[in-house]
């Protein structure tokens, strides 16, 4: 099929959306679609290469970056997309915009409707009703059961089973096979010797980082590696661990998404040390419906993971393939610090979990999901 992508994510930026809809995307490639991505302009052209290297990705898609103004909410590039869906004769609309699928179904276009959130106020309720209730073949993809649930409640509306996929986010398993063990890959990566605990990732309210400070600060013998962030947030805590005159963690900043297997795989440990409230890219406390990417990752990497325990995570993990502790408010330290130790001092535990993590991460690939989710709209 000839598949519009519509997404409203800024094309290349960090936020976990705009590296998810890319991995749908070249999914989607994978499978033989062609493919045309259209995404607001917020400054001048991107290159495939520049895509390709800060995504990681091997297929680059068709990127059409369309004029977008702040003030208008993004409503002139929705109707810019349709335009331009229409001059590139689509067969689909893939969209995380209920807006653009909306006009997509009342244009007569089969659309595809991914929701990672809770709709916002009352015209996201809105916009997010007509779709359900929009005539068409049409299919909306939710991460958790947790989420559909919320968004029934904030809609009022029960939806249909035949047209809703829950469709948890995926890996590309290819990009961890052969990783080396934990201290060859630390070597690889001129890290320091020694048990090391890593988390990969955004350090945005809710995500850690509180905790991830103490428990440095608690356990000077052990290692600990940081990958990611924003450089704001990563000048910011980087001045925090100057301050304490920590040197057992290592602060990567950016590393490009072909590189974070190895820095996984550079860990013993890894962790997910969420709060009870998780204030996601878009401001939304996303602690209920939570799904993130790197927990597959953590998962093909095959390393031991400790996370908080969170209902939405408990639809992937579970007590045989990882470690659960109470949600990371720096309250529960020592409750995180027991479980590390524990989780350090032994090897095979350490090993089983990881094997059957990656065991059970082997059918959540980007493709097999994108296969799941088009299944649907063909059968409709």
């Amino acid at each position: 099929m000839k598949i519009a992508v519509i997404t409203n994510s800024r094309i290349p930026s960090l936020t976990a959306n705009s590296i998810q809809a890319m991995k749908v995307t070249q999914a989607l490639m994978q499978l033989g679609h062609e493919i045309r991505m259209f995404a607001p302009r917020e400054a001048g052209s991107v290159s495939g290469e520049s895509l390709a290297a800060h995504y990681g990705l091997r297929l680059i898609p068709d990127l059409e970056l369309l004029p977008s103004e702040r003030h208008l909410k993004r409503f002139d590039f929705i109707f810019h997309a349709q335009r331009a869906a229409k001059k590139f004769h689509a067969d689909l609309i893939y969209t995380w915009l209920p807006q653009s699928a909306v006009i997509g179904l009342w244009a007569g276009y089969p659309v595809v409707l991914e929701m990672h959130a809770d709709v916002s106020g009352r015209m996201g309720a809105w916009w997010l009703g007509r779709f359900w209730k929009a005539k068409g073949n049409k299919a909306m993809t939710v991460t958790t059961s947790a989420l559909r649930n919320a968004l029934e409640r904030s809609t009022q509306l029960q939806f249909k089973n035949e047209s809703l996929l829950i469709a948890p986010n995926g890996v590309e398993l290819e990009k961890y096979e052969g990783l080396p063990n934990p201290p060859e890959a630390r070597h690889q990566l001129n890290l320091p010797e020694g048990l090391t605990v890593g988390f990969t990732g955004h350090i945005y309210p809710g995500r850690g980082a509180d905790l991830l400070f103490d428990l440095a600060k608690k356990m000077k013998d052990i290692n600990f590696l940081w990958v990611g962030g924003t450089p704001e947030l990563v000048k910011f805590w980087r001045g925090k661990l100057s301050e304490a005159k920590l040197s057992n963690v290592t602060m990567t900043g950016f590393v490009n998404h072909e590189k974070i297997p190895l820095h996984q795989a550079a860990s013993d440990v890894l962790l997910m040390p969420y709060s009870r409230s998780i204030e996601g890219s878009s401001g939304q406390d996303i602690a209920e419906v939570i799904n993130p990417m790197k927990m597959f990752e953590y998962m093909a990497s095959g390393r031991a993971i400790i996370s908080a325990d969170l209902p939405s995570i408990r639809e992937v993990l579970n007590e045989k393939n990882a470690v659960f502790c109470e949600p990371g408010d720096t309250g529960k330290l020592e409750l995180w610090k027991l479980e590390i130790e524990a989780l350090l001092a032994d090897e095979s535990r350490r090993r089983d979990l990881g094997d059957q993590a990656r065991k059970d991460v082997q059918r959540l690939t980007w493709v097999n999901r994108e296969e799941n989710i088009l299944r649907v709209i063909i059968a409709g």
